[in-house]
């Protein structure tokens, strides 16, 4: 299997210059760029350039995916709307980093997996999908942030007695981009739900007209010329979360109830998985048996039918195999192995054994129909 890799990455709150449109197509004389973005796919090269300086000087969110296994997403957010150390408290391994420059925290999350990624998808659909989680995240909802550290849990990467973070509302009800963003990077179900029995319901928060109408009244002029210049100059990404975010007061999140370990999340999350793997099993058996006693009441119709007139049944036989057809002969052995169990349920198999032995007799020099006869096991 060749090697395949695709890199995608996105400008959201301000648009590439055409100086930076340059610099982009420097590095690559065939990605797809535009004031909004770089895409591009390698067969058999890399990017030469390094993703994580592009995001520090070009974009918002990058997707990366590898055909060994590798899935990496990169975020990046102003430190207005999301501080260096509440990144750092969630994003503590290899599976999710970040780093601050002057202005930016960048969220780094990777995915391994050493089978390789065998089935493929639009590309391009994958983080158009996810980069809404951003302006969650900036809006003030930590659930992104909690995924993060959930991720560095199931890679084994903290020690078992470190405790969770506050946990988020909302973790039994990911949005859309959210739950993007965790099948994207493989976040095991069982782990995420044993994380989200401890987090309250999401309350949504839909302020009426008239309320934000009187918000917007009080905020003071100056903020209010700041928002209209961020307008104009085009820096309004995050506009809108950061004004909602300040309109909620959003704060730090507390734990519902005592903290977990990252060890007893492990063990709990195995434990739901042994008892899924049971449930399946059993009911794999459960349908194993229907599907059984539906054959056999469908085989005991069929032979009661047979038993009304077995002597045209061995006609058709006679006639199937004198087509000298393989289907045909496969046909005619199914009429046979009933003929067979009628013979077994009414006490008459020295019957069938005589005309079956006859039968083999009258085409001793058909040996494919002697083979299907042999392995059916007809005698």
């Amino acid at each position: 299997m060749s090697e395949y890799q695709y890199y995608e990455f996105v400008a959201l709150d301000r648009a590439l210059s055409a100086k930076q449109q340059s610099e982009l197509r420097a590095v690559s004389s065939r990605g797809r760029i535009t004031s909004s973005g770089f895409v591009n796919d390698y067969q058999w090269g890399d990017l030469k350039a390094d993703p994580a300086k592009w995001m520090e000087r070009y974009f918002d969110a990058h997707l990366y995916l590898a055909n060994w296994g590798t899935r990496r997403i990169m975020l990046r957010l102003p430190r207005a709307v999301l501080a260096p150390e509440t990144a750092e408290a969630f994003c503590a391994g290899e599976s999710a980093g970040c780093w601050a420059t002057r202005t930016h925290v960048i969220l780094d999350l990777r995915s391994e997996d050493e089978d390789g990624d065998e089935e493929w998808w639009d590309e391009e659909s994958r983080l158009a999908a996810i980069v809404p989680a951003r302006a969650e995240l900036a809006g003030g909802d930590r659930r992104l942030l909690y995924l993060a550290w959930l991720l560095c849990v199931q890679s084994r990467e903290l020690d078992d007695d470190e405790l969770e973070p506050p946990v988020p509302a909302g973790l039994a009800r990911l949005s859309g981009p959210l739950r993007a963003l965790a099948d994207f990077l493989r976040l095991d179900p069982d782990l995420l739900d044993v994380a989200a029995a401890a987090s309250r319901p999401l309350t949504e928060k839909e302020p009426s007209s008239d309320v934000l109408r009187r918000w917007v009244k009080g905020l003071p002029v100056a903020d209010k010329d700041e928002v209209v210049l961020r307008v104009l100059r085009g820096d309004a990404g995050l506009l809108r979360s950061e004004l909602l975010r300040r309109f909620h007061g959003v704060a730090e999140e507390s734990p519902a109830g005592e903290r977990r370990t990252a060890g007893e999340l492990l063990a709990a999350a195995e434990e739901r998985w042994a008892v899924r793997q049971q449930q399946i099993r059993e009911q794999e058996e459960a349908d194993r048996q229907r599907g059984e006693e539906a054959a056999a009441a469908a085989r005991e119709q069929r032979l009661d039918e047979l038993a009304r007139n077995p002597v045209r049944t061995w006609n058709q036989v006679d006639e199937l195999i004198a087509t000298k057809r393989p289907k045909d002969y496969d046909t005619a052995v199914i009429l046979l192995l009933d003929l067979q169990a009628l013979a077994v349920r009414e006490g008459g198999i020295f019957e069938f054994a005589e005309q079956m032995a006859r039968l083999r007799e009258r085409h001793a020099r058909k040996p494919s129909l002697i083979d299907r006869f042999d392995r059916a096991r007809l005698d």
